[in-house]
């Protein structure tokens, strides 16, 4: 006999699927700038929560599970463009492609996410259930739902934040009316080289905010490392005589200038040494909870109470054969695809099981570290990076030097990247669902209706982005170029592998640094500290540039200050949610203007088109990027 506990409330309605479609689109098109100017994404989870419960209130039968599915949609966009931005401009790059063909980005990402999508199903119950893995957005999500109070006030923070972002970014971008970075470099002695330097923007202040004082310390500790550490050092004593850089500097470069040839060409690829030792690490660490994810996940039997079985729709997952299909199916149009970059079908064999193994077994990784640490820190750069440079060996040795290598080496890494980043974010939904009573399976669905529907936009936008800006290092006719750093990185060790050149030695000093870190961070462990030293965190800072890590710094010291104010007052969780509404509000903001932005600038095409013709001193920047921290700051320390 079969008890049956009552069915939900209704989840998969037409108003929250198509309003789930739209937020997808629009976040999908808001992270891909955000990550191609900043090399770091966020979470859209609550800020689509919020807006959700705003617009969904107009109507009478609207509740808290019709909410969920939508953050769930949303929050897919927004993590698909991650995997996308971190991979598919390096083929812009090694100049393969001239634009981002829609088929082919359509396939790659779309087949990419609906894999992580698949790969993790079977994950949930022991991640999420037995493991009881804390999931911070997810978690965070579901007192946002639960709480609900009212939301309209929410949607007045958030919207009201994206308007001051998004003028702040037309101001400098748009209207040029300060520098973009305040910057000063000088030499110390003959050679040494002494660098500061920070980007004028809300945005980074924001993931600073959003992802907290510990991350962000991090992060830019991994900028001190670079820039205040091994640039002095490579500039004092690594300047060989005849090289590049040594002419450059015989040539009298500026300080500026030679420190980012020096990091841009060299100290960077430490970062890719402490990513493959980070991701192999995450890999090494889980692999017990891995394992018994995919036998549980396999089993799928439902719970037993005595001798009668409880249905309970809590628990009821995609069932574990359609998913299987599903994969299989999946896999024939991307071995096809391969085939047509590689021309062989045995390398094309290859390249299809090398990215079904590493796309599960990453996609596991980025499942389990989401759940330890958010999916704003989803190892997926150094996920993608081990992939990467393994499959780069790989074809070298099927293939030779010949012309292709990298850039079928890129697209393995993008189909991992994608089933990556979705995998972390689609953990992150299901435990919101688990918290509020949601059908597992209902989630899964919409989790691949936001990947369908982001992927409609994704080469558009991108496309929009590239000719209005640039992708990659900037030029004189397009100084304002979007940096895409993951991708630049992918696209140069794709490059190093295929035509020499890679710096190996930094990598290894790299990996030497990412072990340092584990170990301390082990050490932190055992000591029960609640600050953590994640590896990945610190990589990501080591190949940004400094300036991007500081306003980062600046945003977690905020939340710092923030939540002892809250403290002092005695204070309700309020000021902390609508903190985190304002920040995720600028992020939309200066992101969907740069977005808007390009529309002018592509028409004209002129980059200066809408530039009043004068550019103020860069304190004014710094004044009015004061003015939106503080705040920042107000509305995150308010008690009520």
């Amino acid at each position: 006999m079969t008890s049956r506990i009552p069915d939900p409330l209704p989840q998969l309605t037409f108003k929250a699927i198509a309003l789930g479609i739209v937020l997808s689109m629009v976040l999908a098109g808001a992270n891909a700038y955000l990550g191609l100017f900043a090399g770091l994404t966020v979470s859209a989870s609550i800020p689509a929560a919020v807006i959700s419960m705003a617009v969904l209130r107009f109507f009478r039968d609207s509740n808290i599970l019709e909410n969920n599915v939508v953050q769930t949609a949303a929050s897919a966009g927004e993590s698909l463009a991650a995997g996308v931005i971190f991979t598919l401009p390096a083929l812009i790059m090694l100049e393969y492609w001239d634009a981002f063909d829609y088929a082919w980005v359509a396939i790659i990402a779309g087949i990419g996410g609906l894999l992580g999508v698949a790969f993790t199903i079977p994950l949930r119950r022991s991640l999420i259930v037995d493991l009881k893995l804390a999931y911070p957005e997810g978690t965070a999500t579901a007192e946002v739902l639960k709480v609900g109070e009212d939301p309209s006030r929410g949607a007045l923070y958030l919207g009201g934040a994206a308007i001051v972002g998004a003028l702040a970014k037309l101001a400098e971008t748009g209207l040029r009316l300060w520098p973009a970075t305040a910057q000063s470099a000088t030499y110390v002695g003959s050679s040494t080289i002494a660098y500061v330097g920070s980007n004028l923007s809300p945005a980074l202040i924001s993931v600073g905010f959003i992802v907290g004082l510990n991350i962000a310390v991090l992060v830019f500790l991994g900028g001190a490392i670079s820039w205040y550490v091994a640039i002095p050092l490579y500039s004092t004593f690594a300047l060989a005589p005849g090289s590049p850089l040594a002419e450059s500097f015989a040539s009298g470069a500026s300080a500026t200038d030679l420190a980012f040839q020096i990091w841009s060409t060299q100290i960077r690829y430490l970062g890719v040494g402490a990513m493959l030792v980070g991701g192999i690490w995450a890999l090494a660490s889980m692999r017990g909870s891995l394992f018994g994810g995919i036998v549980a996940g396999l089993k799928g039997a439902p719970r037993s109470v005595g001798a009668a079985a409880v249905y309970d729709h809590r628990e009821h997952d995609a069932p574990m054969r359609v998913v299987l299909i599903a994969i299989a199916v999946l896999t024939l149009p991307l071995f096809a695809l391969y085939q047509a970059v590689v021309g062989t079908v045995g390398v094309a064999l290859a390249m299809t099981l090398v990215m079904l193994v590493a796309g599960f077994l990453f996609s596991a990784v980025a499942a389990y570290m989401a759940g330890l640490v958010g999916s704003s820190n989803n190892p997926i750069s150094g996920v993608t990076i081990a992939t990467l440079l393994f499959t780069s060996l790989l074809l070298l040795m099927l293939m030779g030097r010949g012309e292709g290598g990298a850039a079928a080496a890129i697209m393995v890494g993008a189909v991992v990247c994608c089933a990556a980043a979705i995998g972390g974010d689609n953990m992150q939904d299901l435990k919101t669902g688990y918290l509020v009573g949601a059908t597992p399976w209902r989630q899964q669905i919409m989790q691949g209706v936001g990947v369908v529907s982001a992927v409609l936009v994704m080469a558009p936008i991108l496309n929009l982005l590239l000719d209005a800006y640039g992708i990659g290092a900037p030029t004189p006719e397009r100084p304002n170029s979007l940096s895409a750093p993951q991708a630049t990185l992918m696209a140069s060790v794709a490059q190093g592998v295929f035509r020499g050149g890679l710096p190996w030695n930094m990598v290894a000093y790299g990996a030497a640094i990412g072990i340092a870190i584990i170990a301390v961070d082990e050490h932190l462990k055992r000591r029960g500290s609640a600050w953590r030293a994640p590896v990945l965190a610190v990589a990501v800072g080591i190949y940004l540039p400094l300036e991007l890590s500081v306003p980062i710094l600046a945003g977690g010291l905020i939340a710092a200050f923030a939540e002892r104010a809250r403290r002092r007052q005695g204070a309700t969780n309020a000021g902390a949610r609508h903190g985190m509404l304002f920040a995720a509000g600028l992020i939309t903001g200066e992101a969907l203007i740069g977005i808007l932005m390009a529309i002018p600038i592509v028409l004209a095409n002129d980059p200066d088109v809408i530039a009043l013709g004068f550019t103020l001193p860069a304190f004014a920047g710094i004044v009015v990027i004061g003015l939106i921290a503080a705040a920042l700051y107000r509305v995150a320390a308010r008690a009520r």
